[in-house]
């Protein structure tokens, strides 16, 4: 995977606000490239910097093996969810996911500007990568 293609995602992810949350392939399709296993890649290997928590499966599912740890985190931005959370905390058992319906990421006009840029900047970069020498150099 390209270092290009992770920042990207990495900067995506950084814009998303607290209480909301989008799946994989939201973010792929924001940036119009890859898809929700090339975001979750990138999530897993570089996704500790950004809120990692705000992206998730598109059933809603924390990431796996961060559960307990991404649920704290959404009840403390109040990030809509379902399921039987309290006895999750209370006791580890019991299932919980986010509300992604109540809890999607709509991007302002702003915020969807600046997603275009990450998207334009990725797909020179890219495309520079990919070039022929004879291209790059005319």
């Amino acid at each position: 995977m390209r270092m290009e293609y992770a920042e990207a995602v990495l900067e995506v992810v950084a814009l998303i606000p607290a209480g909301a949350a989008v799946a994989y392939g939201d973010v792929a399709e924001l940036l119009g490239s890859g898809g929700a296993r090339q975001i979750g890649s990138v999530m897993s290997h570089h996704g500790s910097s950004v809120p990692w928590w705000r992206v998730l499966k598109a059933s809603g599912d924390a990431p796996p093996g961060h559960a307990r740890e991404a649920l704290t985190l959404y009840l403390l931005e109040g990030t809509p969810l379902l399921g039987n959370y309290a006895e999750y905390l209370r006791t580890g058992e019991g299932r919980w996911w986010v509300d992604l319906q109540s809890a999607r990421w709509a991007p302002s006009d702003a915020e969807f500007d600046r997603i275009d840029a990450i998207a334009e900047r990725l797909e020179r970069s890219l495309h520079k990568l990919s070039a022929p020498d004879d291209e790059m150099t005319a």
